[in-house]
């Protein structure tokens, strides 16, 4: 390992490995050294886009000389045994959403990292998003106050054909879900990263407009521990696609968040007095048109950067990355819960995962 930079592999060239690839070389502590997938067209592709090494054979691209920490693109059912292979090998890992589709593998995947003293993270891009974390700070700053309701909106729309690209998309052994644990499992993670732990979850799942194993319309009631309550929508069935959407109110504050931008923040402290009946709408439209644009990314894997930043910086200087394996056990079992309470027709508490 150089001194300044973690040298980055991808296992995985499929349609997420550009963006992993760009982001890893735009880190000002990283870089790409090797690329691997089992078919040769599109290891060879990948590798000569980023001027790296490619390889087909998993044991020989492990062996790379400077190669410190591997990032996993795979389907998600294959993460764990994969990842458990890596980490075997001494490597550390970054490994793209969800972590597993199972709570089993996923601990499997855990704990083979603890063992072998390698770092592992799980790709949560939208949590190093600018008004993400400026969201974050205020809760923690306390100007939210209790937390009333928390609410997050993933309605896109993808085609028959999206799912007929690959053979894993939308089966339950490899893609472990649909619209929850492939699309919505972004959103999810924050509404409780911002909201807190949830205690139980009462849903509904519907395979509305595809030919698929997994579900493509879903809709569940969450009860958090401190007592607010919360819902989730996720769809891949709605024409043509919306932008995603975080709603997050406490006592004293309420954030509205569509596609990481912050659209709107009102709190007690800078609205001073409210009347009864609240702003009314026509106020509130006034203040949403008031609030101060957001600056762009800088590039569209700029999210990605950042985590993987994070990460190498977690490698250098030996400490735990900001989003490791067991934060992202939480939105697993949160999606889990959901199918489960689904499928049984019942409200699910989270303990049972846990």
């Amino acid at each position: 390992m150089q001194s300044n930079s973690v040298g980055f592999g991808v296992i995985g060239c499929g349609v997420i490995a550009p963006t992993h690839c760009s982001a890893i070389n735009d880190a000002p502590n990283a870089h790409l050294v090797a690329v691997f997938d089992i078919d040769p067209a599109r290891a060879q592709k990948t590798g000569e886009r980023y001027d790296v090494p490619f390889y087909t054979d998993q044991a020989t691209f492990l062996a790379h000389p400077g190669l410190d920490a591997v990032n996993i693109l795979l389907p998600s059912g294959f993460h764990a045994s994969v990842g458990t292979a890596v980490a075997a090998a001494g490597k550390h890992l970054l490994v793209e959403k969800p972590i597993d589709v199972t709570v089993e593998s996923a601990l499997e995947l855990i704990k083979a990292c603890e063992a072998a003293g390698v770092k592992l993270g799980v790709i949560s891009q939208h949590r190093f998003a600018p008004d993400i974390l400026k969201v974050k700070k205020a809760i923690e700053a306390g100007e939210f106050g209790p937390m009333v309701l928390g609410e997050a909106s993933t309605k896109w729309y993808r085609s028959q054909q999206y799912y007929d690209s690959g053979e894993w998309r939308g089966t339950k052994a490899l893609d472990g879900g649909g619209a929850l644990m492939n699309q919505g499992v972004h959103y999810i993670d924050l509404l409780q990263w911002f909201m807190g732990k949830i205690e139980s979850v009462k849903a509904e799942i519907r395979t509305r407009t595809h030919q698929i194993e997994v579900e493509d319309l879903a809709i569940a009631i969450l009860r958090f521990s401190n007592g607010a309550l919360g819902s989730i929508t996720g769809s891949t069935a709605v024409f043509p696609g919306l932008p995603e959407t975080l709603a997050i109110h406490g006592e004293d504050a309420t954030a509205l968040i569509e596609t990481d931008t912050l659209k709107g923040f009102f709190s007690k402290a800078s609205l001073s007095e409210v009347p009864s009946y609240g702003l009314g709408s026509k106020l509130v439209r006034e203040q949403l048109a008031a609030q101060p644009p957001s600056q762009p990314l800088p590039t569209p894997h700029a999210l990605h950067t950042a985590q993987i930043t994070d990460f190498a910086e977690a490698v250098l200087n030996d400490r735990a990355p900001a989003v490791t394996g067991r934060d992202a056990l939480l939105p697993l079992e949160i999606i889990l819960a959901i199918y489960r309470s689904a499928a049984e027709n019942r409200e699910v508490k989270l303990d049972e995962f846990r």
